[in-house]
């Protein structure tokens, strides 16, 4: 019998269905244009986790999908991609979640994130960490954990103080702008670097930053370990304490989606950091890989 693949890292949060509707028209409200709408595998940790495989890593993703039609699907689609299944909970009662946005010639108009089912599994979804598994209390996951912000802020609190994360490099999203501030409790873990974009590092700072560097600045003075603050096709901003606040601008692209690039350069910052790249080369293979994510056509 074939033994499961040991992860290089481990994807925390969702994994669902993205059903996104994209128009070249710029949209207002009301606007009824034509365009195209796709259904693919999305949720900020499947994103995070599909974007390191294409990088030849072997992410696992703890998340609760479902036994419905839907998460069957789901998880073929996973492995096909070079996901890591075994370690998902699979629930009978819950169904698979979905993500739905529209997106137009102005950027993102909308979007509705169903994540009921991974908030209702909680807890379920770190057994492996706590089990033997993957990890246990006696000797926790040591490696990298990609953590995002659909989990409840009640379960985040309780990873924040929890004995199973104190080893792990631990990286955070915060999956949008709504629920930036679930991730409060773990802003000061000594092993966390937390990516926002703009508007969640203003939430969370709960300061009136302007630019991406004020906004790193300010959540390093609430005593955050490492940020990387972006805004859009702005300067971008990587702050470490004690080590000062770096700044670069991204590449300029005709921009296609913008749906999972923050995911994307997030996964493209940790695969530069694991091959060795020092904190401007990391910054800066992030923003060409998040670059060419948004320039591209879906399915390119």
């Amino acid at each position: 019998m074939k033994r499961p693949m040991t992860p290089d890292i481990l994807c925390i949060g969702s994994t669902l269905w993205d059903i996104i509707g994209r128009t070249p028209a710029s949209l207002r409200l009301g606007g009824d244009v034509p365009g195209r709408i796709t259904r693919l595998p999305g949720g900020v940790a499947f994103n995070i986790a599909m974007t390191l495989a294409r990088f030849g890593l072997h992410p696992a993703i703890l998340t609760s999908i479902g036994r419905d039609a839907e998460g069957e699907e789901l998880i073929a689609a996973c492995t096909r991609m070079g996901l890591i299944t075994a370690h998902a909970y699979r629930s009978d009662d819950l169904p698979t979640d979905r993500y739905m946005a529209i997106e137009g010639a102005n950027g993102l108009i909308a979007a509705v994130a169903d994540a009921h089912s991974l908030e209702a599994a909680g807890a379920k979804i770190l057994r492996p960490l706590s089990d033997g598994t993957l990890g246990s209390e006696a000797a926790p996951w040591p490696g990298l954990i990609a953590l995002d912000g659909n989990l409840t802020e009640a379960l985040l609190s309780d990873i924040a103080g929890s004995p199973l994360f104190v080893k792990a490099d631990l990286r955070l999203a915060p999956a949008s702008p709504g629920k930036a501030e679930r991730l409060s409790p773990l802003l000061r873990h000594p092993g966390a670097t937390l990516y926002v974009n703009l508007e969640e590092a203003r939430l969370l700072s709960r300061a009136e930053a302007n630019t991406a560097p004020q906004a790193a600045a300010a959540l390093l003075a609430l005593g955050a370990s490492r940020v990387l603050v972006t805004d859009g096709g702005k300067a971008c901003a990587e702050g470490t304490a004690g080590q000062g606040i770096l700044t670069a601008s991204p590449p300029q692209v005709m921009v296609s989606r913008v749906t999972g690039a923050g995911d994307t350069f997030m996964a493209a910052h940790i695969v530069a950091e694991r091959r060795g790249a020092d904190r401007e080369a990391a910054l800066q293979a992030a923003l060409r890989a998040a670059a060419d994510y948004v320039s591209k056509e879906v399915g390119s």
